[in-house]
């Protein structure tokens, strides 16, 4: 454990002497991230602008609501998993793309370690940095603006188990990248799957409760992005779904022994590629 953990801090430390070689693309692509986010949360304040919450109705009575600063907080937690797992773990989009369609991925059976491990840390990419930041600053930003009647009844201590669990989130981010990057030892790109699969996360940045059945079910159980964002996000505002909390636990191990056995069972079949 202690040489991969050495391995991954040398990695690092290769990425950031890059970046101060390419240091106008950091800042490009920063910059192109906080445009992104700007413009989404500029559109979510449209719509609150024109009604007052976002309302879970059945049978045309309304069940649960959920004001603009409680959704901006859910918005700005699912940033922060999803920001250390693309600060960290990010090559694996390169798998889906070019690195076994390319032929490159020969060297990584060259080397003495584990290929997944060497996918996994080969790059750094510090422009997730932003990410995180601006899920930090829209957690703080929303928990500062929120109305005094809801900001009482937020016990903070229950950020506690949130913070063991929120590895597991992670992990489920990396996961479903590694399971459908895999597809590529078949297919020799797969990079729209995991493109697909991968964005699925952006339901999560909202309550599950709004949407139907399918995609409730889907982004709980299938693409489990649910846990990385809702679930612990209104657990810390509200005390619900508590059970959600263990429940992550089985979910993410789960998916990641799936995704392992999917990546094991594509080395056995891949066959290097190239010109």
């Amino acid at each position: 454990m202690r040489r991969y953990i050495k391995l991954h801090s040398i990695f690092i430390k290769q990425d950031l002497k890059k970046l101060m070689e390419y240091k106008v693309d950091f800042l490009l692509g920063a910059l192109g991230f906080l445009l992104e986010q700007a413009v989404q949360i500029f559109c979510l304040g449209i719509i609150f602008n024109t009604i007052p919450a976002l309302c879970y109705a059945v049978d045309g009575t309304v069940v649960d609501s959920w004001t603009f600063h409680e959704v901006l907080f859910i918005y700005g937690f699912s940033l922060i998993p999803k920001g250390i797992d693309h600060l960290f773990f990010d090559n694996l989009w390169g798998m889906g793309y070019w690195i076994v369609d390319k032929g490159d991925f020969d060297k990584y059976l060259t080397r003495p370690i584990n290929s997944w491990f060497y996918v996994l840390c080969e790059k750094f990419c510090v422009d997730a940095l932003g990410e995180f930041i601006v899920g930090i600053a829209l957690l703080v930003y929303s928990t500062l603006s929120m109305p005094q009647a809801i900001v009482s009844e937020i016990n903070w201590w229950r950020i506690l188990p949130v913070m063991l669990v929120l590895p597991l989130a992670i992990m489920i981010f990396t996961s479903i990248k590694t399971a459908t990057a895999a597809i590529s030892f078949w297919t020799k790109r797969s990079g729209h799957v995991t493109h697909m699969c991968y964005m699925t996360n952006e339901f999560a940045k909202y309550p599950v409760k709004i949407y139907n059945g399918v995609i409730k079910t889907a982004v709980t159980y299938i693409l489990p992005f649910a846990f990385t964002a809702y679930y612990p996000a209104i657990y810390i505002l509200r005390g619900e779904s508590v059970w959600s909390l263990p429940v992550m636990v089985i979910v993410s191990l789960v998916l990641f022994g799936l995704s392992q056995f999917i990546w094991h069972k594509g080395l056995k079949a891949y066959e290097s590629a190239g010109s």
